[in-house]
């Protein structure tokens, strides 16, 4: 028997598949989501623009298409949004920066265009922290979201109004960007699915204060833009319409998604840490990670602990934060330069190095870099997906503070500092391999919580595949109650 198609809380491909089907029109779908958005938005305050009228008439084009059996991509009359930092032309794309709350964005972001390409219909943007640059999702533009899970608790940041969206039933996928666990830690807070891919897989063009594109061919090095979704075979679709070369690299070079190393779970090698003494996990939150494990080992799964054999994690979190210090302080304005030098006395050492370090400085520090991606290969040809926590805690409490001076209080009593968040996810962004956050179970507060799932340089089909595999052993995506 067919599986009814869940309007509130289905996956985008079963939304595309019910649209294809005529089940339900893109008409029908798009105005049942806005529905959810007029009742759910001003709790969660998720979005920050709708594009309400564009996307009627573009799901009565969709439908159209359908009658005259021209069907435009695998998100065919999908109702989406994006994260507010990718260009939409004639819309905002503050960053969350008062200064450019008029500035409306020249053309489609790379990203946004492709999603347009495939068929999806855009509803709007969602929140971010001001310069991307918190794990909340608050602003002096837009205010504050909140976790559909706990409202006093943030959905995390950057990409956290996009999270607590897809959790509540407000879209059916969206976009992420992801340099300090951007896309993973608001998966993981909200209890979806979120993909970091491999670096420089989907162009970042478009993604940039007022929606203007950088310099053609510019890397950060450490960014990564990705689907975010309430299920694996999302994550995989989006990012095959994501993907791949734009602009000269186009007239030599293709990208195909390699095909996942294993198709059973009980074939997969996992490698996995849950915890390391440079940053102690929250109890509550470790207990459901070896729990996930655990699960794995009874499905028949090969698993090793521990890190790769000669690999220093604190010297990694060394390089990963001169890299951080120098594409930050490098793209900061000069006339703020003065001010973010005064800023740096409250960060770590290496991130200082990296903002004021010299061109020879950074070239060997960016050897290393890619001496740990060299590294991290030769250790995926013993294991498939290496698991390790998102974060060490689940959502916390909305905090104000500067996030220089946060110190997060943990669920058992302890205390930790704010940018800790951002240290599980540092073997991912330095080496550029992709990574997948997917929800594995509630803490004893009722909180999500996300697994991390590690793949090798350019295999992003693995980690999201075993993503998959394991929501079918341990159940996958739940909606928060009351949504």
């Amino acid at each position: 028997m067919a599986k009814t198609f869940d309007p509130d809380f289905g996956s985008a491909l079963e939304a595309a598949e019910a649209i294809r089907s005529k089940a339900i029109s893109s008409v029908e779908l798009t105005e049942h989501t806005l529905r959810r958005i007029d009742e759910y938005q001003l709790k969660l305050n998720a979005y920050v623009y709708q594009m309400r009228e564009h996307a009627l008439r573009a799901a009565k084009r969709a439908d159209e298409a359908i009658a005259r059996g021209e069907a435009a991509g695998p998100l065919h009359g999908v109702p989406v949004n994006v994260k507010e930092s990718f260009g939409a032309e004639g819309q905002p794309c503050t960053w969350g920066v008062p200064g450019l709350k008029d500035v409306r964005a020249p053309r489609n972001s790379t990203a946004v265009q492709r999603l347009l390409d495939a068929g999806a219909i855009l509803l709007g943007a969602t929140n971010v922290p001001m310069y991307l640059m918190d794990g909340q999702a608050f602003n002096d533009i837009y205010g504050r979201t909140n976790n559909p899970w706990n409202l006093e608790r943030t959905p995390g940041g950057s990409s956290g109004g996009a999270a607590a969206s897809l959790a509540a039933g407000m879209a059916f996928l969206s976009i992420g960007s992801d340099i300090g666990g951007s896309i993973r830690a608001p998966a993981s807070f909200c209890g979806i699915y979120g993909h970091k891919p491999t670096l420089d897989l989907v162009p970042l063009t478009g993604h940039a204060p007022g929606g203007m594109a950088a310099p053609p061919g510019f890397s950060t090095l450490l960014a990564a833009a990705g689907p975010m979704a309430r299920s694996a075979e999302d994550l995989e679709c989006g990012l095959r319409v994501l993907g791949g070369p734009e602009g000269p690299k186009t007239k030599a070079m293709r990208w195909s998604l390699p095909d996942p190393r294993r198709r059973r779970l009980s074939d997969y090698r996992i490698g996995y840490v849950l915890e390391d003494p440079a940053v102690p996990v929250c109890g509550e939150t470790k207990a459901v990670l070896e729990e996930a494990v655990r699960a794995c080992e009874r499905a028949g799964v090969t698993v090793r602990e521990g890190w790769p054999a000669g690999f220093s994690f604190e010297r990694l979190l060394e390089t990963y934060q001169f890299h951080l210090g120098a594409f930050d302080y490098s793209m900061t304005p000069p006339d703020i330069q003065p001010m973010a030098r005064e800023q740096l006395k409250s960060r770590p050492g290496a991130f200082v190095r990296g903002a004021l370090s010299s061109f020879a400085e950074w070239q060997r520090e960016n050897m290393k870099r890619l001496a740990y991606r060299a590294q991290w290969e030769r250790y995926f040809q013993e294991v498939d997906v290496f698991l390790l926590p998102t974060t060490f805690t689940a959502a916390f409490p909305h905090d104000p503070t500067p996030p220089d001076a946060r110190m997060l209080a943990l669920a058992d009593g302890s205390l930790r500092r704010f940018w800790d968040l951002v240290t599980y996810i540092c073997p991912a962004t330095l080496t550029g391999c992709p990574a997948t956050t997917a929800p594995v179970g509630l803490t004893k507060s009722g909180l999500p919580v996300g697994i991390q799932i590690m793949g090798a340089y350019l295999e992003d089909a693995t980690p999201i595949e075993f993503a998959r595999l394991l929501a079918g052993e341990i159940g996958g995506f739940r909606a928060p109650a009351g949504f």
